[in-house]
């Protein structure tokens, strides 16, 4: 663990204030559930909940099915980290933070079907090079509220998304939304 050199007092109610440079670094924002873990030390840890990662392993195995019927690359992830990936370039995807226009999609709950040429592409990943020509972006959707994105990419210029890309990431959004509501 890293130490900030920040100390908060418990209040009368049990409460502590997380400071505001955590919360803008973690982006942790009001009325965002965090899940609270105790350890042998005695240490608590507050840890940002993800209510999509406890679909890891389904997740995993759904991106690795559509990434061997499609060929393309596939993504999923929560609204702050990749969940799963499958596709040459999946180590450089899982686990890492998306992007604050990924964000922003998924909680305007839009689509996209975009080439690297068109003005709605957008970066995935903060660090997102655009080495990809080709993006479908579908939001993940469980009881009302946009929690993730399936993403379908490829890096092949001769390959054109089109209806077919933009209807699968839907499928599997609003599959995986439905297996949150299970």
């Amino acid at each position: 663990m890293k130490a900030t050199g920040i100390v908060r007092r418990i209040d009368d109610l049990g409460r502590v204030v997380v400071p505001k440079e955590i919360r803008r670094t973690l982006r942790i924002r009001e009325g965002d559930p965090l899940e609270i873990f105790t350890d042998r030390e005695g240490e608590i840890i507050l840890k940002k909940y993800s209510p999509i990662g406890e679909l890891g392993q389904f997740a995993k195995q759904y991106a690795d099915s559509l990434n061997q019927t499609t060929g393309n690359i596939i993504a999923i992830s929560d609204k702050d980290q990749f969940i799963a990936a499958a596709g040459p370039t999946k180590k450089d995807l899982l686990l890492k933070g998306i992007s604050r226009e990924l964000e922003e999609l998924i909680n305007e709950r839009d689509s996209v079907l975009a080439s690297s040429e068109d003005k709605n592409f957008i970066r995935i990943t903060n660090d997102d090079d655009n080495e990809f020509t080709y993006q479908a972006i579908s939001p993940i959707i469980s009881e009302g509220d946009a929690i993730g994105s399936v993403i379908i990419l490829t890096k092949d210029s001769k390959i054109k998304f089109g209806d077919t890309e933009v209807k699968l990431a839907s499928t599997a959004a609003s599959f995986l939304g439905k297996q949150m509501e299970q």
